[in-house]
């Protein structure tokens, strides 16, 4: 365990770290920072924190840098979320609350993030699997044609072609939309199926074969995997950072949604911002990074993740900050949607 002094010692390093980009020696700290002891006390608390892998020393440098594990401790125990202003939350505010539909919040949630935190914002849609139905929408689009429309509480807007094998009426139609609506209203997706499964049995004769083509489609846009739907802006900030060598192994990374999803990791605490640094990362093309994600909901119900990636020397205090205001705000158009 690490005293208080060594402790307050390790945050000096990783905030100068952070702000110079530059490796930090003794006399660097004994002057910017009041730690009450002498270059040589700073010196010999370097020594042991080198010794138990919290900093390490680059080359030949007199300076040392934080290392993954500086990085975690300091996230862990040192560093305090940093609140955003009034002045940024209520710009947060009236940017998100401008979107006019679901891919508009997501649209303005990762420029935003990538704007304020100057790092790779990513944000995942929300998950059709933890929402329930809002409206069932047939519409005729030609002969032959329906466009069906899934709508969720969440915002969510499905929309899927089905050919019907030949004109159907208005009415059919009408009394189709009506029983979806009945019988889905409300329900959550994934009881979907089993509510539907006597449908076809409530139209007539003549109309099974266009419910059976409705609920084919309806069926088959349920079962896809849209909670792996991820979109991800600010890549260019990261040319502005320290990756040399490895931008490009994190630039191919981003490509993978796959690798996205695990990269923001698993949903749980809706209030905890989680931290990913370095090595913690799944991903061996994203060791040099850091993840900073949150949930988003709406009320208790988490529907999906959203967080920035960037060099493992962030400035963490400001990116939780920022990362938390921003899935709370989300929740919150969501809910008011």
């Amino acid at each position: 365990m690490l005293d208080d002094r060594k402790l307050a010692v390790l945050r000096a390093i990783v905030e100068d770290y952070v702000s110079t980009n530059e490796p930090v020696g003794s006399k660097a700290l004994t002057d910017r920072h009041n730690l009450g002891v002498s270059p040589a006390t700073i010196r010999n608390d370097m020594a042991v924190l080198e010794e138990q892998g919290y900093i390490t020393q680059p080359h030949t440098s007199a300076g040392r840098v934080p290392t993954d594990k500086g990085y975690r401790l300091f996230v862990d125990r040192l560093s305090t979320i940093k609140p955003l202003s009034v002045a940024e939350r209520r710009a947060i505010e009236t940017f998100l609350s401008g979107a006019y539909d679901l891919d508009d919040v997501v649209g303005r949630t990762v420029r935003l993030l990538a704007q304020l935190t100057r790092q790779v914002a990513v944000v995942q849609y929300p998950s059709l699997t933890r929402s329930s139905v809002r409206h069932v929408e047939l519409v005729p689009v030609a002969e032959g044609r329906l466009l069906l429309v899934l709508i969720t509480n969440t915002g969510r807007v499905e929309q899927r072609v089905i050919e019907t094998g030949g004109d159907v009426s208005e009415e059919s139609i009408g009394h189709l939309r009506a029983l979806l609506n009945t019988c889905l209203d409300g329900l959550g997706l994934g009881d979907v199926p089993t509510a539907v499964a006597d449908l076809p049995e409530k139209v007539s004769r003549d109309d099974r074969p266009l419910a059976a083509a409705v609920l084919s489609v309806l069926l088959e846009t349920l079962v896809e995997k849209h909670e792996e739907k991820i979109v991800f802006a600010g890549a260019a900030n990261l040319a502005a950072v320290d990756f040399s060598q490895s931008l490009r192994e994190v630039l191919v990374a981003l490509e993978e949604q796959v690798v996205l999803m695990r990269l923001l990791g698993e949903t749980g605490d809706s209030s905890k911002v989680t931290v990913r640094i370095g090595t913690e990362n799944p991903d061996a093309g994203l060791r040099s990074t850091s993840v900073v994600a949150a949930d988003y909901g709406v009320g208790d119900l988490t529907l999906a993740r959203l967080g920035v990636l960037g060099p493992t020397r962030m400035d963490y205090p400001s990116t939780m900050g920022a990362v938390r205001a921003v899935a709370r705000y989300v929740g919150q158009i969501l809910a008011g949607s």
